[in-house]
């Protein structure tokens, strides 16, 4: 399996993740009983955390699909697995500065984010062959 195939997977937990930080200051039994009225009555740290967990979850599309093309056009493994990686490394940015309350740096770990995506397209184009 790729690097970037293993980004995926990181990038599929990373909602997860996010959702268990958004409630960790809670017993399981108050979050299960009714998680939806919970998330709503968060503040501060707690719900910029569920926030940054909603946008984990609209990530995952793009990056799958940008993985998926640049290798299903066989574009060099190398820019592939780096630009997955740099992807990962801005979400992870992102969910810092969203729970830290940092949204100009949120926006641009956003933005390169999606400029990695772009790029796996741009390679695929370039240098892919099927």
């Amino acid at each position: 399996m790729t690097i970037a195939l293993w980004c995926l997977l990181a990038a599929i937990l990373a909602p997860y993740i996010l959702s268990v930080i958004a409630r960790s200051q809670v017993s399981r039994r108050q979050y299960v009983d009714d998680p939806r009225a919970y998330s709503e009555g968060l503040d501060g740290w707690q719900r910029r955390a569920h926030l940054a967990h909603l946008n984990a979850f609209e990530a995952v599309p793009a990056i799958v699909a940008g993985v998926l093309v640049a290798q299903f056009v066989q574009a060099p493994q190398a820019y592939v697995d780096g630009l997955a990686i740099a992807f990962i490394a801005f979400r992870v940015l992102h969910a810092v500065f969203y729970v830290t309350d940092k949204p100009m740096l949120r926006s641009h770990a956003w933005r390169l984010g999606m400029l990695c995506v772009i790029g796996l397209f741009v390679v695929a184009g370039v240098y892919g062959s099927v």
